[in-house]
């Protein structure tokens, strides 16, 4: 009896030995556990995802202790001076890519997250030409550490989905551009290891042209081909969002854009209908810009700015320099 009881024991600290072992999930692997769990009924919210398009944007959120982030490409076109209208390049998004994961994973090494950073969806745009360019975006993003990416059914070059002038490819087309995504996932996790390949968010932009049922056609069919979730881009009533939620399966993305075309719902509320996640695309970015105008009238007007800036001490914090002493400290020479 002793000993059978001695050795349950062991095999239960083996076993919880083996646990505290486990390694960090791949940046997709993460997402996809966040995306079911908030996929459960009894969660009355979805994923939170303010969007990020630099590394200090990145370093903000994940320090606010949000779960996910995304890089908008809206974002990251204007951080570099242009409108969201596909004049920034594949290398560019990479890199833009990097820059992101760098600053999530700082975070995460400053804090010791044992889970590791938190998961980034980055935005892909068409793919940057045909389907063969499309998985070449995959295995882009998926080697700069990005949990997922969306890839959308505009017309290249695509612009903003809230703004004039866009275009869809034909059904078909846009069909096959989100099943090469698919396939470069399943490739990816092929040669890297489950859980390794960017979860696909299929998006498509017919609304506004092709109409509302040929939207969500689309997003069944994108669903059909294997896509780990659906955006149907810019729905214009409280009624169309309830239809999209009740009739494409697996997860969905809301978009808040403020002073856009889709209606601003409390998470709440969109978790009720159906949305499992709910990005901010240009909270940040705009609240940014807002605070930069204002900072340059006071200085244009020769006034103090100490109201609306932080301290250089809260400064310094931010972009990473306590962390950066701790490590230059922890190596320091006597020489």
């Amino acid at each position: 009896m002793y000993v059978t009881t001695k050795v349950m024991v062991l095999s239960t600290l083996v076993i919880s030995f083996t646990l505290s072992l486990s390694p960090v999930l791949p940046p997709p692997a993460k997402l996809k556990a966040l995306l079911e769990h908030y996929s459960k009924h009894d969660i009355d919210k979805p994923l939170l995802l303010p969007c990020c398009y630099d590394g200090l944007s990145a370093r903000m959120i994940a320090r606010a202790e949000f779960e996910a982030t995304f890089m908008t490409g809206f974002g990251v076109s204007g951080v570099n001076g242009y409108p969201d209208t596909q004049l920034i390049s594949y290398n560019e998004m990479v890199s833009a890519a990097n820059t992101v994961a760098e600053g999530l994973s700082s975070v995460a090494n400053a804090n010791q997250e044992s889970s590791g950073p938190i998961p980034c969806i980055a935005d892909g745009d068409t793919g940057y030409g045909n389907s063969v360019n499309v998985k070449r975006t995959v295995f882009g993003y998926g080697r700069a550490g990005m949990a997922g990416i969306m890839i959308e059914d505009q017309v290249s070059p695509k612009r903003c989905g809230h703004v004039s002038g866009k275009s869809v490819v034909s059904f078909d087309e846009a069909v096959q551009r989100v099943k090469a995504a698919c396939d470069a996932r399943d490739e990816f996790n092929q040669l890297y290891g489950e859980g390794t390949g960017p979860l696909v968010l299929a998006r498509t932009d017919s609304l506004v042209s092709q109409g509302f049922e040929d939207a969500i056609s689309r997003c069944i069919a994108f669903r059909e081909v294997g896509c780990d979730m659906t955006f149907l881009e810019a729905p214009q009533t409280i009624e169309q969002m309830n239809d999209y939620c009740t009739r494409v399966s697996g997860p969905k993305l809301a978009n808040m854009l403020e002073h856009g075309n889709t209606p601003i719902l409390p998470p709440e509320e969109l978790k009720a209908m159906g949305y499992t996640m709910a990005a901010y695309p240009l909270t940040l970015l705009s609240a940014s810009i807002k605070a930069m105008q204002k900072s340059l009238e006071l200085i244009k007007n020769g006034q103090p700015t100490d109201e609306v800036i932080l301290t250089f001490a809260e400064t310094k914090d931010a972009v990473g320099f306590t962390e950066y002493a701790i490590q230059e400290a922890r190596y320091k020479t006597d020489t």
